[in-house]
This record gives C-alpha cells, structure tokens and sequence, in this order.
C-alpha cells in the first residue's frame, strides 16, 4: 500500500510556521500577530492564495503587519450540476511581505465519469504550491493616495493523474502559474478593486493538466474582482477569471461569481458563492455553490 505524502506535506507545513511564527515573537516586542484591519487580508482563493475565491489578490494572507506573521487554514467545497472539488490547504504570511502556501485539491467526477468513460466518482487529485510577494505599495496605507498594492507571484501545480491526462491528450501533469496583482482599496467609499494578470498553460485551474493539442505554451489570461464593504465584518463582491483554451476535445469558458464574505472576528471567516465554471469536459453549463472557511491569526 502507497501512502500518500499529501498529510506528511500539510504536517511539515504546520510546523514551518510554527517555528517561522517563533522566530517573529522573538523579533517582536509587540504583539506578534493581528495588526491589520479586519478583511484587509482577503480569504482563501480555490489553489490556497490569499485574495477572493477566484482569484489571488495582492494582500497578503493573515492578519501579520510588518513586524508581526500570519497563519491561516482553509477548507473549501464546490458543488455543481456534475462534478464536486474539495480543498483545504494552510498559508503562511511574513511580516505583510512574503507569502507561501499549500492546498490539495479533489476534484470528483461523480456520475459524470461513466459518461467520461472513467468510471463513476473517478478523482483527480492535485497539490499546489505558492509564493507571493509585495512588490509595491500598502493597500491600506496607501488608500488615500493612488498608488495600488502590488504583489507578484507563482503557485506550482502537480496532478496526480498523470496516465489519465496523457490519454486526454494533456501535455504535462505538472506546471507553474506565474502572476502580477493589483489591489486598491478605497476605504472612504468602502470598496477593494483588484486586477490579475496570469501566465498559465493550465486547463481547468490544472485539474485535467496542462498544455494540448490547441496550446503547450503559457499564456497571458486576465483576472478581476470588485467588493464592497457591507460592514466592517461582511463584504459583497464579484470575480472574474479568463481561462485557456488548450484541449481540442474540451474547450473551456471564462469562469465567474458574485459572494459574500463575513469575518465575525480575526480568527474565522466564512464565503459563500455561487460560481460559473462553464462547459467541463465535454459536459455544459456547470454552475453551483461555492463555500469556504478559513480560520487563523
């Protein structure tokens, strides 16, 4: 029986930010964590970034100002018409600089993998790992001026069901999304405007792999998300995410969805959104809910 290193991943992590967190506490005089407003670190985005469901944002994850660290936890469930994804995944944020991430991904065919001719609830799994950077900017610091939050970043993606996607005809199982974001957030009128460029040869977020017959080469695809703030503890929004189209057999749709966010506290937040995926493997129209929840420092 082969084990898989998925929870020996997670476990390593837990304790990298356990001794990351550490050495910030012995930095510090202050408080080591939770300096930044409520929200203002966004939630957890579907491959373990910081920012909307979507999309990464240029925030960085937690609740950690410049002298202080962040850890956050997150789970996710997506439910549509055919198929279902499971995640959860643990993301780290160093002094509102630097942010890492990992997430594991279960995307579940249900009844559709008969008609794939896969076999009813076949799965496919998927790690990914993240990095960001601010690169320019403070988002709330800045928020009277015209100068965005800026971050670059990467998250390296591998599908566990390389023999599958090969007979798909994808070219890899394996591949890195490179971004740039931006994030403005206007305090006085209670609104967080963010753009994303993303370099990606992923089909479907890399869950049926990456490259095709159509398309092997990275290519530029375009992001975007607008909310408002409700409340200091609620906010409303909606996403948007180009996607490539590199699969011949399987052409794919720009995703999008409206949510709402609330944090009762720094320590948990919950989403809840209803999401456009469009056609996925042949099979239309996939639309459902989405719900998410993070909790962390």
């Amino acid at each position: 029986m082969i084990l898989s290193p998925a929870p020996f991943l997670f476990l390593r992590a837990f304790l990298a930010a356990a001794l990351l967190g550490q050495s910030f506490v012995a930095m510090s005089a202050e408080s080591p964590v939770g300096g930044k407003l409520l929200l203002t670190g966004g939630v957890s985005q579907i491959e373990g970034a910081a920012g909307g469901g979507l999309t990464p944002w240029a925030v960085i994850g937690g609740y950690g100002t410049r002298e202080q660290f962040g850890v956050n936890v997150h789970t996710t469930f997506v439910r549509t018409q055919d198929y279902s994804l499971g995640a959860y995944g643990v993301t780290v944020g160093l002094a509102d600089r630097v942010e890492l991430s990992l997430s594991r991904q279960r995307f579940d065919t249900r009844d559709a993998g008969t008609t794939l001719g896969l076999g009813r609830g076949y799965a496919f799994n998927q790690n990914i790992a993240g990095a960001k950077v601010r690169v320019l900017g403070d988002a709330v610091l800045d928020a009277d001026t015209w100068v965005p939050q800026v971050a670059v970043g990467a998250q390296y993606k591998h599908n566990e069901q390389g023999a599958v996607l090969d007979a798909i005809g994808a070219r890899g199982d394996s591949g890195v999304d490179y971004y740039v974001s931006a994030t403005k957030l206007l305090l006085a009128q209670s609104i967080l405007l963010n753009g994303t460029v993303r370099m990606t040869r992923a089909n479907q977020f890399g869950l049926l792999g990456f490259g095709g017959d159509l398309n092997h080469r990275h290519q530029p695809q375009l992001e975007g998300s607008a909310a408002y703030l409700l409340s200091r503890q609620v906010a409303v929004g909606v996403e948007y995410r180009q996607k490539p189209n590199n699969l011949g057999f399987a052409r794919e749709q720009n995703a999008y969805d409206a949510f709402i966010a609330w944090a009762p506290s720094k320590h948990v937040s919950l989403t809840l959104a209803w999401l456009s995926l469009g056609d996925i493997a042949t099979i239309k129209n996939q639309s459902g809910v989405y719900l998410s929840a993070q909790a962390g420092f």
